[in-house]
């Protein structure tokens, strides 16, 4: 028997406290059908809750089979929802990832009901409300009167004493509503329904009782329940009551298993998969880093020393015509931090490194002389051809490429314009805006590929056409998805170069620029067309000045050159391979060293050259002397140009007086006034820019080698050089020059240990930030599932059973995380395997101890439970009655 004593419940709201019940008074029959009227806010709800243990009365007791429950701890209210009361909501408060026959269940597992008992007890309940053929759907594939049923069939499946409904038919139209009300006034026949509602005519209808209140107080019940009857109740029920205890008497304590936590839990990241994969993944990052570590621990060095060695042998030894010794430079500058003085560090001192600093830069730059080098190394003595996979030889001369097409005037391509035309023209040392001259110089995308085929053929793929077989063929290169950058596509003229103006303007004046991607067939590629110009074409002879004028601004003349230009054409398509380590040319246009050879015989061969090298004493472009300065005589040359800048009037005026004079008196007349003209240029200045040099001494030697100890073999092979030229007293022959590359892997090797040492525990804290970030997703799991957690706790769920619920829910994550980042890594290993025994020909490098990845599950597992336990904790203490008004 349920009795309510003088029961008070009040909600206290800051300084406020509102009275939901004021001293209600109620006994209830073991069965009757009890329905409770009223306004909404009038308490109904309220002491349904109360009775049924998700809310606590302030004051007053409340009676079971005249058990106080004054002194009931949440286990005991757990037991007594589990045990003697069944809910039924208005909005059905189904699991929505559960099928009917799980949550019909779900109360059994509470009650430690064998797995064939649950089901064979659930399929009758559901069966009794006419749900049996359909016990593996889910909630939401269900109409709301089949849903209610089912949230009556989970009420009745644990047999109840009490059946509590909160306006089962709020939801429902009116014939589901006969439908429920007749299976409710079924069940009322052998025990106790209260059910709140505002339909006073089902009431009516299918009540033995009602009951009314109003403002928190009973102002009307139709069948009360008297002394007399209790007292008559009580004696007639004894006996089953005796009967119950030597019989099947309810189980008091609730527990959840781990396995239904688990089941639970599973069930819930099933509905989530997408956000279950990507947070497993996210989560076995760590362990995916950790256990590859652990994989090629034991093989890492030797990988790192092989693709050490592949990758050098890439790079060339590189010798200029000029060069520093920067290596002197970096002992000098490490040994200045290694000597500093020790002082105290109360101040700020200074380390004197300038002077030593600049006195090195200045001593250390040194000339080569290469033409004696290059003869060298192509003659049998040296032997370094059997060590280098190629020679390349450069030479201070700009490979002059325009457009083909001249309709609206002639583009120069290369060396690009691109910078320079947004920045401001060249020659000054700073542009606008103060951008230094160094970030606009022209940018060249033409070089010069490798003389070795094979080497060639190793490491790229020939997608469209063939190699260049003679010097005006040239290749595109393109990366390993089939793009080229767009700097390279204005340089090369696919697409307008003006446009890079364009685009720069409107960006600095605030507005948008949007490009469109272009794609070009193959064949559009290989029809493509240059216009190559000599360095020597864009000058003229003046006959009456007796100069060679520059007419590279005129553009009808630039017109004619260019036209009459040497076509260069792209042959072929070339794409690094797969397995390339590195590539001499990463993007642009690959041209032969014949291109080279062409330009320089072309240069050497001009009228302008000729004419250059046939007075070197005099700067043809000015026709001044090079040698001539402020003191030097001067001639009839400089009386001339003088008398060429005055008025015309003038002019004539001084023509006609030097008429009259000879030679020497107009040179003596004007030796005061008049100083003989300089000019700055110089004869070697007027051969760079004319493109002036011999195949026979380069600008520059790169020297490739086959691999690193070859590359070793070289540098021995250059000191054998220098101590010979030394020997024979022609020290100035020495070469001098800096390995930057051997600079670099100087400290490699430290840097590399660094990086062991600081890699686990790197991936070690990504492992605790992506358990961390479970934990996150925990919480927010926890916020999706607060009306999960109020009807948990509704049928009987603890505290503890609600943690643990959440617990599992991290340890399945934890799991999958762990194995996950164990099986990728597995995969991980074998083309890894595959990949380290092409490159080192070492095999199974990677091979993950079965230990290891069990321990590294089991930490996944426990770094995920500690991450998850506030969250958890959380839900636990989440009160039920707030979590069933959660959406």
């Amino acid at each position: 028997m349920l009795e309510l004593d003088n029961i008070v419940k009040n909600y206290v709201s800051g300084d406020t406290t509102v009275k939901a019940l004021k001293g209600i008074n109620l006994k209830f029959r073991d069965s009757e059908f009890v329905s409770i009227l009223g306004q909404s806010g009038c308490g109904k709800t309220t002491m349904l809750n109360i009775i049924g243990g998700l809310d606590r009365f302030t004051n007053g007791d409340l009676r079971i089979n005249g058990r106080s429950t004054k002194n009931f701890k949440d286990r005991d209210w757990d037991a007594y929802r589990n045990n003697s009361i069944g809910f039924v909501f208005q909005s059905y408060n189904l699991i929505p990832h559960q099928t009917v026959l799980a949550n019909v269940e779900l109360a059994l597992t509470l009650s430690g009901v064998s797995k064939s008992e649950r089901r064979k007890r659930a399929v009758e309940a559901l069966e009794k409300v006419g749900l049996k053929e359909q016990i593996h759907k889910k909630p939401n594939q269900m109409s709301g009167g089949q849903m209610q049923r089912v949230a009556i069939a989970r009420a009745l499946v644990n047999d109840p004493d009490i059946l509590l409904a909160d306006e089962p038919t709020g939801a429902l139209d009116t014939e589901t509503s006969v439908q429920i009300m007749e299976i409710l006034k079924e069940i009322a026949k052998d025990r106790l329904i209260i059910m709140v509602t505002h339909n006073p005519e089902l009431a009516e209808k299918y009540s033995t009782r009602i009951i009314r209140l109003l403002d928190g107080n009973i102002v009307d019940d139709t069948n009360p329940y008297s002394e007399e009857q209790m007292k008559a109740d009580a004696s007639a029920s004894q006996k089953e009551t005796k009967a119950a205890k030597n019989g099947k008497a309810k189980k008091q304590k609730t527990s959840m298993s781990f396995f239904t936590a688990l089941s639970l839990s599973m069930n819930n990241l099933m509905t989530k998969k997408t956000r279950t994969i990507l947070t497993a993944f996210a989560g076995s990052i760590g362990i995916i880093g950790i256990a590859l570590i652990l994989a090629i621990s034991n093989g890492i060095q030797d990988y790192i020393d092989r693709v050490q060695r592949d990758t050098l042998s890439s790079y060339p030894v590189q010798i200029q015509s000029e060069t520093m010794d920067i290596s002197s430079m970096v002992e000098m500058m490490v040994g200045s931090e290694d000597e500093s003085s020790e002082h105290d560090r109360d101040k700020v001192y200074s380390n004197m490194i300038m002077t030593e600093l600049v006195n090195t830069m200045i001593s250390e730059v040194k000339n080569n002389n290469l033409k004696e080098f290059k003869k060298y190394i192509e003659s049998d003595e040296s032997g370094i051809s059997e060590y280098a996979a190629d020679i390349q030889y450069s030479y201070n001369v700009d490979i002059n490429i325009y457009d083909n097409d001249t309709s609206d005037g002639v583009t120069r391509l290369n060396p690009s314009t691109i910078m320079e035309s947004m920045y401001g023209g060249s020659g000054s040392s700073s542009s606008q805006g103060g951008m230094p001259a160094a970030m606009y110089t022209n940018a060249n995308v033409w070089s010069q590929l490798l003389g070795n085929n094979e080497l060639l053929d190793s490491q790229y793929d020939m997608v469209a056409g063939n190699w260049p077989a003679d010097y005006d063929e040239v290749v595109l290169v393109i990366d390993e998805n089939n793009e080229v950058d767009d700097y390279t596509l204005y340089s090369l003229g696919f697409k307008d170069p003006d446009e890079v103006n364009t685009m720069f303007k409107k960006i600095m004046a605030g507005e948008t620029y949007e490009t469109e991607e272009e794609e070009y067939t193959y064949d559009e590629v290989l029809e493509k067309k240059f216009k190559l110009i000599l360095p020597t074409d864009y000058y003229e002879y003046n006959e009456q000045k007796g100069i060679w004028e520059d007419k590279s601004k005129d553009d009808a003349y630039m017109k004619t050159v260019v036209d009459n230009g040497k076509d260069i054409k792209i042959v072929g398509i070339i794409r690094p391979k797969e397995d390339a380590v590195n590539t001499a040319i990463k993007s642009g246009v690959g041209y032969t060293k014949e291109l080279m050879e062409y330009i320089i015989d072309g240069v050497n061969d001009s009228k302008v050259a000729k004419a250059q090298l046939a007075n070197e004493e005099t700067d043809i472009f000015t026709g001044i002397p090079f040698a001539n300065d402020k003191d030097t005589p001067i001639t009839m040359d400089d009386v001339n140009a003088y008398v060429a800048t005055l008025p015309a009037e003038e002019q004539a005026q001084m023509k006609g007086f030097m008429s009259q004079m000879t030679e020497e008196q107009i040179l003596a007349s004007y030796s005061e006034s008049l100083k003989a003209q300089t000019t700055e240029a110089t004869f070697e200045g007027n051969k760079e820019i004319l493109g002036i040099t011999n195949l026979d001494n380069p600008s520059e030697i790169d020297i490739y080698a086959v691999s690193f100890d070859a590359k070793e073999r070289i540098q021995d092979i250059i000191s054998d050089y220098n101590k010979k030229v030394t020997d024979d007293g022609k020290e100035e022959n020495a070469i001098n020059y800096t390995d930057y590359v051997g600079i670099m892997m100087s400290s490699v090797s430290t840097i590399i240990t660094a990086i062991s040492s600081v890699l686990i525990a790197f991936v070690a804290i990504s492992l605790v930030v992506s358990s961390i970030m479970i934990g996150i997703i925990t919480y927010i799991s926890v916020l999706e599932r607060t009306k999960e957690i109020g009807i948990l706790r509704s049928i009987g769920a603890s505290k503890k059973d609600i943690s643990r619920v959440f617990n599992a829910e991290t340890l399945i994550e934890g799991f999958v995380s762990g194995a996950m980042g164990i099986i990728i890594t597995l995969l991980l290993c074998i083309p890894a395997n595959a990949i380290i025994e092409n490159v080192t020909t070492i095999a199974g490098v990677a091979k993950l101890p079965v230990a290891g990845a069990v321990i590294l599950v089991i930490i996944s597992m426990v770094l995920t439970l500690i991450a998850g336990f506030v969250p958890a904790k959380m839900a636990a203490k989440k009160d039920p009655v707030v979590a069933l008004r959660s959406e």
